[in-house]
């Protein structure tokens, strides 16, 4: 079985229990936490990753780590994905199941590029006008690159909206050289 597959399976295992036991919320959170940890701490990565280092030691420091800190019932899961050696799918579980929590909460990331940096209330108005063109929560992470000139480009998925300047200034550009243009004869007024 291919890791993409195996962590699904754990995600959509987790987002069951999330659902009938402390909430979506505090799952959500709790993963987005320990998938930082391991992303962010390659001590911690290498620390659940090695093979050398007996499984009950692991539990105990994840134990003593996250006790408390995020829902009993997510810790249990940690300790079985150690008891499973699945400790090294962990962002990629995580990011399954973020993917489920949106799905079931109707949200859709959405990527927005920009010419020049936006204040909040721009952001907001782009969201906006995004939830009512996809039906979906826009959530968007604004990136400012210069080199669009201006306008927006949005990618949504797999589908992009380039309204970007620099892309109508290549349309135009591809018009006029294409465009047939008739000499008028000399001495013709």
């Amino acid at each position: 079985m291919r890791d993409e597959s195996i962590a699904r399976n754990y995600a959509e295992a987790l987002f069951d229990v999330a659902e009938r036991r402390e909430g979506i919320e505090a799952f959500e959170a709790a993963i987005s936490m320990v998938a930082r940890l391991v992303g962010e701490n390659p001590d911690f990565r290498l620390f659940l990753e090695t093979p050398r280092i007996d499984a009950d030691d692991k539990k105990a420091v994840v134990r003593k780590a996250f006790e408390g800190a995020v829902p009993a019932t997510f810790l249990n899961f940690l300790l079985i994905t150690i008891d499973k050696r699945r400790q090294r799918l962990l962002r990629d579980i995580a990011e399954q199941f973020h993917a489920l929590v949106d799905a079931h909460m109707n949200r859709a990331h959405v990527t927005v590029t920009v010419a020049r940096a936006i204040d909040e209330a721009d952001t907001t108005r782009i969201a906006e006008k995004l939830t009512a063109m996809l039906g979906q929560t826009a959530i968007p992470e604004v990136r400012v690159q210069p080199e669009i000139l201006g306008g927006v480009v949005v990618r949504a998925g797999d589908t992009i909206y380039d309204g970007s300047l620099r892309r109508k200034l290549d349309r135009m550009r591809r018009q006029l050289l294409s465009a047939d243009l008739v000499a008028e004869p000399a001495g013709a007024e």
